[in-house]
């Protein structure tokens, strides 16, 4: 930050607040002023007087401001192969899209990661996160380029550094030519780390070991990569317990179920969350409970691929961390998470819970604190208090689609996607009246469309 004298603010007044902290505290109408990247003042009425070097002021009447949304699973890659596959359980769906994704190379990656960045911070995503685990020979500077794409939009970013070991030959499901050796994927997860974590308070880019499956990956990637991760220092991610056929596969190749598994090769504790965990019984839950192992729960693309509902209230009451995941654009086609608050909510109230499975605060904090949490970030972001990260967001909720609901946190979650006055990074503008401030849209629709086409045409032809 800038010398306190020098520094720039921007106040934010007449809105409604949910700061997502942890009482819940909340303002009618309240202000909001921040002071370089960091939030300075809150509370309820206007801001102080007398505040210098104030570069602007915000009327929020008609607004409610709320944390920024933190996406804690993703697949960045997938935004060109969209639209595959529509009719397919996961395995079926790996099986079908596996050859074109082995397929993919820099300019590629680059292009639908820029696609989907743009798609979620459009909605209010201000940190964003990506599982990446496709690294085809010859193709280029993969995490590089998407690394390069969430800082050219301005977004916090987690590239969860993901690898698979585990082809066909050997009893998994991807192509043989789409997998890396062991010693290589180490090797490269390490270069990456070298090359790109920082791991101070107001860090715009962290690294995470993210090996891909237990289909996918050998039990050794499992048990090094969790050592690499803890002699480095950073988190760690994979897929866990997301369907039935998985729950199959662990007992018949390793004897027991997923997360016996997991936690026999060192991947249980509060460095590491997991995607899905679809498929958790009370003795699973627990486990997570008592390691502090965090979940990135994807509603949208559990019921694209009829994977199942979640026990996401049960892990709420046992303690577990759990955060909103976007998952795929090739599982989850609108690629937003703004959406996933609602589809959270309603599609967790079809379970055993029902009406009382979640409530939009609830379904609030899961796209909030709950994803700094998960992301080893609950100091920093996720909330709205003094000395945390200026991470925030403007939503608009006077037009019609939520002018009769009173309650602005019940309209935000319950109501139609609401549009994104405002949305701040670190401080810094990303979003302005619905659209990107950082990036032309139109172009990156344009480039995505061709990088889209030119790979249906080499898998075609390969």
């Amino acid at each position: 930050m800038a010398a306190p004298d020098r520094v720039e603010r921007i106040v934010i007044e007449n809105c409604s607040i949910a700061t997502v902290d942890a009482d819940d505290t909340e303002y009618a109408s309240g202000h909001v002023v921040v002071a370089g990247n960091r939030i300075e003042h809150i509370g309820a009425g206007r801001a102080p007087e007398g505040l210098e070097n104030v570069v602007r002021r915000i009327d929020g009447a008609g607004h409610l401001v709320t944390p920024g949304l933190i996406n804690t699973h993703h697949h960045f890659y997938q935004w060109i192969t969209r639209g595959l596959a529509t009719d397919h359980n996961l395995f079926d769906w790996l099986v079908a899209l596996y050859p074109t994704w082995a397929r993919i190379d820099e300019p590629m990656v680059r292009a639908a990661a820029q696609g989907s960045l743009a798609m979620m911070a459009r909605g209010g995503v201000t940190t964003a996160m990506d599982h990446h685990y496709v690294y085809p020979q010859g193709s280029g500077d993969l995490s590089g380029a998407i690394i390069g794409a969430a800082r050219d939009m301005g977004v916090r970013f987690t590239l969860a550094r993901g690898s698979m070991d585990r082809s066909r030959k050997d009893g998994g499901l991807p192509p043989d030519f789409a997998v890396e050796t062991l010693d290589g994927a180490l090797a490269a997860t390490e270069a990456t780390i070298d090359a790109h974590h920082d791991g101070s308070f107001d860090s715009m880019t962290q690294i995470a070991v993210a090996p891909c499956s237990p289909f996918s990956i050998s039990t050794e990637l499992l048990r090094q990569g969790a050592e690499l991760a803890r002699r480095r220092g950073v988190r760690m991610h994979t897929h866990g317990s997301e369907t039935v056929e998985e729950e199959k596969f662990c007992h018949e190749l390793f004897g027991m179920g997923p997360t016996d598994y997991f936690e026999s090769t060192g991947w249980l504790g509060n460095d590491v969350w997991m995607a899905h965990c679809v498929h958790m019984n009370d003795s699973d839950i627990a486990a997570f409970a008592r390691t502090g192992t965090g979940v990135a729960h994807c509603p949208s693309s559990n019921a694209r691929l009829a994977a199942g509902i979640a026990r996401v209230p049960d892990m709420l009451a046992a303690g577990v961390p759990v955060g909103l995941g976007v998952d795929g654009t090739a599982s989850n086609e609108s690629g937003e998470l703004h959406t996933e608050l609602r589809n959270a909510l309603l599609i967790n109230r079809l379970g055993a819970h029902r009406e009382r499975a979640l409530n939009a605060r609830q379904a609030l904090r899961l796209g909030t604190y709950g994803g700094a949490q998960v992301l080893g970030r609950a100091d920093q972001i996720g909330s709205l208090e003094v000395g945390k990260l200026a991470d925030l967001v403007l939503w608009k909720l006077d037009t019609l689609a939520h002018s009769s609901i009173a309650d602005p946190v019940t309209a935000l979650v319950f109501g139609a996607a609401a549009p994104v006055t405002l949305s701040l990074v670190d401080g810094k503008t990303v979003v302005e009246s619905n659209h990107l401030t950082t990036v032309d849209e139109d172009a990156i629709a344009r480039t995505t469309r061709d990088e889209a086409r030119r790979l249906a045409q080499i898998a075609a032809g390969a």
